[in-house]
């Protein structure tokens, strides 16, 4: 009796997989189901998983003018300087070198730190050159539209800063081998400016009109000591005729006047004057020892000694009380204000004048004397003069032209203008929905074209069934 042994469900199952996958229409249809699984799920999780970037635009431009300098410099000479265009040039296009510079290390770091991002998160920017145009068009990308247009801006200044240094850098390598050549003349300009200084301090020379100007001076002085004297004369034939009309010097009708215009001493006078007339009334009624009498003497007492306080006061000099009622006296006169004060106006100006007269008197040999001596120097002085005349030319021309030698601060590096600012982007760049999906459904059928394509060969069945079986 033959036994019959029974197959376990695992082998069983196993064959009937691979019965079914051995089966032609089965097995290119689980093929291309796992491809299009695969294409579609991995677009659909980068959707789904990829941070959006956004893009800021902006445009550099640089201008293609050149300019010309020519000016000239009185007394001293001629200077001009023609500064070329930085994008005239056929040999090379400025725009590659600032394309290198601007996507340097130095320039990334430097606009990062200014954005305040880690800079190697910053990025490079993509530099487009625009055809037949002197532009280029940068792009900046970020995690949102903010972050991407700061960075834009972050950019340009770093830009900018690292161009002003580049063109620092290059005035000061011209400078250095041209600082020989001024450093000649402007020792020659030194030493003859250090010879006439120090002659004229010797000589006294200042300026070149000195002399006539002296000259001048002297016959000026010479006719207002003339004018002088006669007005002094004028004045002292008035006070002397002033003081004789009112019996007293000049000094006492000064002091006078100056009692007479104060009003504490006025004041004082009064009250010294009305106690003296009461008490020589008090004194014929009643006796020395009388109250009244005795009261009225204290209040004399009193006004003398501060009417002799004051008037000391005023003149500067110890006077005593019975001079100042006299001086006090001779002005209350009617009508001798008037003579008082013109007596002390006149004797001021025959002091002003006699001290004038007596400076004059002074100045003008001083002055004749001086001009003899600075005649004799002219000369000399005009010849210091012409030869620092001729080394101050010769310095200023030197400058002027190696000044405008260096001037061209954009020859090598050209002025790099903004012509479009940052944009703030409104959608994002990447990543592009459409054209993942687009590319996916592309995937999808070109892969279902190649499977189809192996299914209608009957060679690659035949093979893959070999493969496929156990």
């Amino acid at each position: 009796m033959t036994e019959i042994i029974p197959i376990p469900n695992s082998i069983a199952k196993r064959k009937g997989i691979i019965g079914l996958l051995t089966n032609r229409w089965t097995r290119y249809i689980v093929l291309c189901g796992c491809a299009n699984m695969f294409i579609w799920g991995s677009s659909l999780g980068y959707l789904k998983k990829a941070q959006p970037i956004y893009t800021s635009h902006w445009v550099l431009i640089l201008p293609g003018a050149s300019f010309g300098v020519n000016f000239n410099l009185p007394e001293i000479g001629q200077a001009s300087s023609s500064n070329g265009s930085g994008m005239g040039s056929s040999t090379y296009d400025p725009r590659a070198n600032y394309e290198y510079i601007f996507t340097s290390d130095p320039v990334i770091d430097l606009a990062a730190e200014i954005a305040k991002v880690p800079a190697g998160s910053f990025g490079k920017p993509r530099i487009k050159l625009l055809d037949n145009t002197t532009m280029m068009e940068f792009e900046l990308t970020g995690k949102n539209p903010q972050e991407a247009q700061r960075k834009s801006w972050a950019m340009h200044q770093a830009v900018v800063k690292q161009l002003n240094g580049l063109r620092d850098r290059e005035i000061r390598q011209r400078q250095s081998p041209t600082q020989t050549i001024l450093k000649s003349a402007q020792q020659k300009l030194e030493q003859s400016q250090s010879k006439l200084s120090a002659y004229k301090v010797s000589s006294g020379l200042s300026f070149p009109e000195q002399l006539s100007n002296l000259s001048v001076n002297i016959e000026q002085l010479r006719r207002l000591r003339v004018e002088t004297q006669a007005q002094e004369q004028q004045a002292a034939k008035r006070v002397q005729k002033l003081a004789i009309d009112l019996g007293l010097s000049s000094t006492q009708a000064a002091e006078a006047f100056l009692l007479q215009s104060d009003q504490i001493f006025q004041q004082n006078l009064k009250d010294y004057s009305e106690a003296t007339a009461t008490l020589e009334v008090l004194q014929k009624k009643f006796g020395p020892n009388h109250p009244q009498v005795a009261k009225e003497v204290n209040r004399q007492l009193s006004a003398g000694s501060a009417l002799s306080q004051r008037g000391q006061t005023l003149l500067g000099r110890s006077v005593d009380q019975a001079h100042l009622i006299q001086l006090s006296l001779a002005t209350n006169g009617a009508g001798r204000d008037p003579l008082f004060q013109n007596l002390v106006s006149y004797q001021a100006d025959q002091r002003g004048l006699q001290a004038q007269i007596k400076s004059l008197n002074q100045q003008i040999p001083k002055l004749e004397k001086q001009l003899e001596t600075l005649a004799q120097r002219q000369s000399t002085l005009d010849n210091l003069k012409r030869d620092m005349q001729i080394a101050e030319a010769v310095f200023a021309s030197t400058l002027a032209k190696l000044d405008l030698s260096q001037g061209d601060l954009y020859s090598a590096y050209p002025l790099a203008q903004m012509a479009v600012e940052p944009s703030l982007p409104v959608a994002p760049t990447s990543p592009k929905k459409g054209v993942i999906l687009a590319g996916s459904a592309l995937g999808s059928i070109f892969t279902t074209l190649g499977l189809t394509l192996m299914w209608i060969r009957k060679p690659w069945i035949k093979k893959l069934s070999k493969l496929i079986s156990p």
